[in-house]
């Protein structure tokens, strides 16, 4: 499938998780050929987000890329006062993406303080009761995207229980809101399983993704110890949800569609989540 910067860094977390670090590798050294000049990772044309590439970097640890989007993610990138970083390049706006493509690679990296004021600044932001909205814009001090997206609260939740597995002393830190954003978003499950694209509005469109994210985190935080082991039915529960949208071909159906993630379709991030959740599941088995 097509790729922009962030779904290239999804599917190489995948790969990794899956016991492929050399295909892992390949798509990592096409990120490294289309770094920007200022170190972010697979920009292609007029690639405006600031920090979609580091999800790039995961996989290449050791290789002299990192350094420069290590940098820019670091020192250079734009950010509010507090240091949260805003999403694009060119405005003024934090988006709950941003926590799944930075703090992982952070806490990889060595850098868990900064892994945590990422989480913080977002949380207090775009957070409310375990449920996140969109975008914030810092020079109005409003929310832009006020409705609690799915997928927004599955990117934070799947972006913690990554950067938990690289640092566990960060649980103290962090594993009890991931388990607030997962308790928060299964009370809102739909009868056959799923979600609302908008998680508390029964008029939004039924969207599959953010169970798959679910997933991942459940299953994640039961492989690692940092959720109980009844959570390991729920991600289970969450992958038989989906399972049925899942085309012949491999497809991923019912999920916020590219190219505007605005509407039912296919992406190459639920591809990738699809098999991050699988690797996560298989792991409680191990």
């Amino acid at each position: 499938m097509q790729r922009h910067s962030w779904e290239q860094g999804v599917a190489s977390h995948a790969l990794l998780d899956l016991g492929h670090p050399g295909l892992a590798r390949l798509l990592a050294l096409d990120a490294a050929v289309h770094q920007s000049a200022d170190g972010r990772l697979g920009t292609v044309g007029e690639e405006s987000g600031s920090v979609n590439g580091a999800a790039c970097g995961e996989a290449l640890i050791g290789h002299p890329a990192l350094d420069a989007q290590l940098d820019w993610l670091l020192t250079r990138a734009p950010r509010a006062a507090d240091g949260t970083l805003f999403h694009v390049v060119g405005g003024r706006e934090v988006w709950a993406d941003t926590v799944y493509m930075v703090v992982p690679l952070l806490t990889a990296t060595g850098h868990p303080r900064e892994a945590v004021r990422q989480v913080t600044g977002h949380r207090e932001r775009l957070c409310d009761g375990g449920l996140y909205a969109a975008r914030w814009d810092e020079d109005t001090a409003t929310l832009t995207a006020p409705e609690h997206w799915g997928t927004g609260s599955g990117w934070v939740a799947a972006g913690i229980a990554r950067a938990l597995r690289h640092d566990p002393s960060l649980r103290p830190d962090l594993a009890g809101h991931a388990r607030e954003i997962v308790d928060a978003c299964l009370a809102l499950r739909r009868p056959d399983g799923l979600f609302g694209n908008v998680l508390d509005d029964p008029a939004s469109f039924t969207e599959a993704n953010v169970a798959q994210m679910l997933a991942y985190t459940t299953c994640t935080g039961v492989a690692d110890g940092w959720l109980p082991p009844s959570y390991a039915g729920e991600g289970r529960s969450l992958l038989a949800a989906v399972a049925p949208l899942v085309t012949p071909d491999g497809l991923v159906t019912q999920v916020c569609g590219a190219p505007t993630f605005d509407r039912p379709g296919t992406s190459a991030e639920a591809q990738a989540f699809h098999l991050l959740a699988t690797a996560a599941a298989a792991r409680i088995e191990a």
